[in-house]
């Protein structure tokens, strides 16, 4: 099992999310403590390349694998997401 640790934004997004939306990405992390037993997860590429993301709905969970941990980088709708 990974720990999951998510990044002072990504924590700052989680919380904003609304109650709906919180409640599924709430279980992508905990699907993510499985990790690499994980289904849906899709690697990036180009200047994101190392990094996956995961999808539910309008949403997407980036996040990386450093050994034993998973760390989640960004949370947000699937608008603008890959753009910095």
């Amino acid at each position: 099992m990974a720990n999951v640790i998510l990044t002072e934004q990504a924590q700052r997004e989680f919380d904003d999310l609304g109650r709906t939306i919180h409640i599924r990405v709430l279980d992508i992390l905990e699907r993510l403590e499985k990790w690499p037993n994980l289904s849906g997860a899709k690697p990036l590429r180009g200047r994101l390349a190392g990094r996956f993301r995961i999808r539910t709905g309008d949403y997407r969970v980036q996040f990386r694998v450093e050994s034993d941990r998973v760390v989640v980088e960004k949370i947000g709708h699937r608008d603008g997401f890959y753009e910095d």
